[in-house]
């Protein structure tokens, strides 16, 4: 992975980790709309920087967002 796209992932994680954040502040509200934005969010990582190419394993954890962010975290360890 070149370094420009690292830096671009990980700017992509923190978005998502922001939202995430927004998500579990707001337990009792409509959060379908974050839901959304979040899942979007994930696909488009997996897609847009190749992320199976990494771990074979992210697409079962995409559902559980702070599981997927800790395997994107590190795939930038590991990557960086």
């Amino acid at each position: 992975m070149e370094k420009i796209n690292i830096q671009t992932l990980k700017e992509s994680l923190k978005y998502l980790e922001s939202k995430q954040r927004q998500l579990n502040r707001m337990h009792e509200t409509d959060s379908r709309s974050l839901e959304s934005i979040i899942k979007y969010t994930k696909k488009d990582m997996i897609e847009r920087f190749n992320l199976l190419d990494f771990d074979s394993y992210i697409k079962q954890e995409i559902e559980n967002t702070d599981t997927f962010i800790s395997i994107v975290k590190s795939i930038i360890e590991t990557n960086s």
